[in-house]
């Protein structure tokens, strides 16, 4: 991503969860009155990664609709772009080009410092303070600097989503709560001829994801945090992380030709395998309930089979047992959109709003007053286990920084191909963390 100048200090949360716009002016002005708002034609754009049809496409037309129909001047055009494609390419590109959309999709933590930085986004601090105190400390991965610049409307924490009959019927009595019992159900499913686990290394995040989840047990809660304010990555628990990873790997817990399955939103993906029966395993975050419901074959069989449980623990490594890593999705308006944005933005994350998008199966809400909307069972323990953890770290690659973070996945996925090392990926953390 692009940025002015790159900017050292990264931010990095223990977050206690709360439940749980072509309207562009030429330069920067102050804020209308709100009896000023609504009050000539104004059209947003707003990008979402909701690129599929389905119930969250389909809810967020919804979203748009409503807003247009409680204020006739506002009209929203929208594009669902599929989530590598908007992170990394279209909205750096846009951001870059200063013609952005008005609202688009935000990540948070580091990379959105990056923006902030580069001059991208808009300070919406005093407009959303009734909506920060609602959502919680969750709202802060959004802000920098003590200012807010993004609001979350999913908030959740990972884990592995997994078939409850292809463990019954290779004897798994139980979710493994250990990674010595996690390595016990691989060989379990490996004599019943089930992949055990299915990853889309073709799409580089979803990898590097069980690599994170390594550090998270081979690093302290106050290595994580010092890693994330300093780009410190000197700790050997990174090396370990690496170590663990490749030792995992080469117990062949994957599908073949893992490494080119692509991630989501596809039959042939990770999550079209889990969804379809031919992998009973998958690591994922919250939101994959809604995109293994796009592209399962048999829904009803889905809901009956499907589950989830916490990543396992590793006996006798120094992190926390009960940490997790997690994070959200959520929303900013580009400098120089209209009021409108913000407004739209607070609308997004109102309760009402946000129960209707829970009741899609999409992910869990961030807010409020939106925790009935939770229905599905595996979202409810994930609601639960998200609510219970000790301590939430927010994605690596997002709370290092896009620069960081996209070197240190490059490594990863090299882990996967069988032509990196552990040690590449902390030299290339390092390097990306001197530029």
């Amino acid at each position: 991503m692009a940025i002015k100048r790159r900017v050292r200090t990264v931010l990095a949360l223990s977050i206690t969860t709360a439940l749980l716009a072509t309207g562009c002016s030429g330069g920067e002005s102050e804020e209308p009155a709100e009896s000023e708002l609504y009050k000539n034609p104004v059209t947003l754009t707003w990008w979402h990664n909701a690129s599929e049809d389905g119930p969250g496409k389909e809810y967020w037309q919804k979203v748009a609709k409503d807003f247009n129909a409680l204020h006739p001047t506002v009209t929203i055009e929208i594009e669902g772009i599929e989530t590598n494609q908007l992170q990394r390419t279209r909205l750096p590109a846009a951001l870059l080009s200063n013609d952005p959309p008005d609202i688009f999709q935000a990540w948070g933590g580091g990379e959105i410092r990056e923006q902030v930085e580069a001059g991208y986004l808009k300070d919406i601090t005093e407009q959303v303070k009734d909506e920060v105190a609602n959502i919680g400390g969750a709202a802060e991965i959004w802000a920098v600097d003590g200012k807010q610049y993004g609001l979350p409307f999913r908030m959740g924490i990972e884990g592995i989503w997994y078939n409850k009959d292809m463990f019954a019927k290779a004897g798994i009595t139980a979710p493994p709560t250990t990674f010595d019992e996690l390595n016990e159900a691989v060989t379990k499913l490996k004599a019943i001829n089930v992949v055990p686990i299915a990853v889309g290394a073709g799409d580089k995040w979803p990898a590097a994801h069980w690599w994170y989840n390594f550090a998270l047990r081979a690093c302290s809660v106050d290595t994580l945090k010092k890693a994330a304010k300093d780009l410190d990555f000197e700790d050997p628990c990174f090396l370990k992380a690496g170590e663990d990873l490749k030792a995992f790997i080469d117990t062949k817990p994957f599908q073949n030709n893992f490494i080119a399955t692509p991630g989501q939103n596809d039959p042939t993906s990770a999550n079209g395998l889990l969804a379809n029966g031919k992998a009973a395993m998958e690591l994922m975050g919250d939101w994959n309930k809604g995109t293994l419901d796009n592209v399962a074959e048999d829904q009803e069989a889905l809901n009956k089979f499907i589950g989830w449980f916490p990543v396992p623990a590793i006996s006798g490594s120094p992190g926390d047992p009960k940490a997790a890593l997690g994070g959200g999705d959520g929303f900013a308006c580009a400098k120089n959109a209209p009021a409108e944005c913000v407004e739209f933005l607070k609308y997004l994350v109102s309760p009402e709003v946000q129960k209707g998008y829970a009741e899609t199966g999409q992910g869990l809400p961030a807010a409020k007053g939106a925790e009935d909307g939770v229905k599905d069972p595996a979202l409810r323990s994930i609601l639960e286990a998200t609510t219970s953890a000790t301590y939430v770290q927010l994605w690596l690659d997002t709370a290092f920084g896009s620069t960081v973070g996209n070197a240190m996945n490059d490594g990863i996925v090299a882990i996967f191909a069988g032509n990196g090392t552990p040690q590449q990926v902390v030299d290339a953390m390092k390097s990306a963390a001197r530029k």
